[in-house]
């Protein structure tokens, strides 16, 4: 059989499946991206298996108990009940998808370099099982080239080849843990193939299961459309956190600025400084882009400034809680008791990667003092790549007398469910990193803006 008719009659094949929704998709990593993508594919008609190496999640997805804030546990009962929806360990399993999807973690080394070490484990682990008539997507975020360079050639290490035999393309996630407003099934999906056929392929796919499809031309291009959301968030996180240093040295409230500045119709968008950045993606992906630009002896240094920018912020808010306890409590830090409110990367999750709480509570007990938490969405720190010390503490329960037993309270995250009248009239000194007592109209000579 020619090529062009091989393509066609899987093409057509697979195209008819999707159609028919007969189609078995498998999700491969069921985190904070895939189980929300498996349930939101499994609500729209088709069969999911979930794949994941954690036995543990498997016997909470068994449960029909979620994890995951964005899927809630009677959603998942449906799916599973109705036999739409399977997960397991066995990779065995995707012989039988006809889609496959890859949301694993693309982290960085310790060295700010790429580590796609899951994504190729994973692409191995397809290829064991890949067969003709098979449409094989990566969501992770990743560098321009990933798809095509790695996953890809992967792949075509079994002597089938994408575009004839089977199909590839870059979709990449877009989900915003504690939205309210938008949901993976809501929220607009760029899509790419290696290939029309391919690109054709994706669009029915995932037209099928979510509301709005936005095709691109390449991988490539739609590997850089994530990046470029990204650092653009990043690049201006950084721009008001640098703001923030120089206006407070002057005296001035760079929120006070921020919301008059957004009252201005055009030509302005408001962003917030914080503590540091947090969540798998802002802290992460630019670096992706400063890496592969090398290849091309190009520099990226608004890009790298950022970073530089946003990863010093832990440092300077823990400087202005030594500068605060000691004007206002006359106590060094080494000698302190501090609460940190808030361990998850923002407010109301409970998603803690990359959470510059664990930073600030690291920073403080290098200078001697003694951090605790408190979260009422995290009750205990989880093992991390970077924190594995902090592992295995415990959210100390909140009451007026818990907060007037500290000698400061550091607010990190400004989670909703938090009395902050009652920690405003107890703490005896409060360090607030996001603008949250101002906000409520709470104000006092030792709450401390940093």
């Amino acid at each position: 059989m020619s090529s062009d008719l091989a393509s066609s009659s899987a093409f057509e094949a697979l195209s008819h499946k999707i159609e028919t929704r007969s189609a078995r998709a498998g999700v491969i990593g069921l985190g904070y991206v895939g189980l929300p993508l498996a349930i939101a594919i499994a609500r729209s008609g088709f069969a999911v298996t979930g794949f994941d190496i954690d036995p543990k999640k498997i016997v909470h997805l068994d449960a029909r108990r979620s994890y995951i804030d964005a899927v809630a546990s009677d959603d998942l009962a449906t799916e599973i009940d109705s036999g739409r929806f399977v997960a397991t360990t066995d990779f065995g399993g995707l012989a039988a998808c006809d889609v496959i999807i890859i949301c694993v973690p693309t982290p960085l080394t310790k060295h700010r370099d790429p580590d796609l070490s899951y994504v190729e484990a994973t692409s191995r682990a397809i290829a064991d099982h890949l067969r003709p008539g098979q449409l094989v997507v990566l969501e992770s975020t990743t560098y321009p080239g990933t798809t095509d360079d790695v996953v890809k050639a992967i792949l075509e290490t079994t002597g089938l080849r994408s575009g004839t035999d089977f199909f590839v393309g870059f979709s990449p996630e877009r989900e915003d843990p504690g939205n309210q407003h938008y949901h993976t099934a809501t929220i607009p999906k760029i899509v790419a193939g290696d290939g029309t056929l391919a690109l054709s392929l994706m669009e029915s796919f995932y037209g099928a299961a979510v509301k709005t499809v936005v095709p691109v031309s390449s991988n490539a291009t739609a590997e850089a459309v994530k990046l470029t959301e990204n650092i653009f968030r990043s690049v201006n996180i950084a721009l008001v956190n640098e703001l923030k240093t120089v206006y407070a040295a002057m005296g001035i409230d760079v929120w006070e600025v921020i919301e008059a500045a957004k009252t201005k119709p055009f030509g302005y968008m408001p962003f917030y400084p914080g503590p540091g950045l947090g969540g798998h993606c802002i802290p992460i992906d630019p670096f992706y882009l400063t890496w592969k630009s090398r290849e091309y002896e190009l520099p990226t240094r608004f890009i790298e400034l950022a970073g530089e920018i946003n990863s010093a912020m832990p440092r300077y808010v823990i400087g202005k809680l030594a500068e605060a306890l000691d004007i206002r409590a006359g106590k060094a830090l080494s000698r302190s008791r501090v609460l940190v409110l808030g361990l998850a990367y923002k407010k109301n999750v409970a998603d803690i990667r990359e959470s510059p709480s664990l930073r600030l509570m690291e920073l403080i007990e290098e200078r001697g003092g003694k951090a605790d938490y408190h979260d009422p969405h995290v009750s205990e720190i989880p093992s991390t790549r970077e924190y594995q010390h902090l592992k295995g503490r415990v959210s100390v329960t909140l009451s007026r007398e818990v907060a007037a037993g500290y000698d400061a309270v550091l607010v990190a995250t400004d989670h909703d469910r938090l009395d902050y009248q009652a920690i405003a009239e107890s703490a005896p000194l409060i360090i607030d990193t996001r603008n949250v007592f101002a906000r409520l109209g709470l104000s006092g000579d030792h709450i401390v803006k940093a």
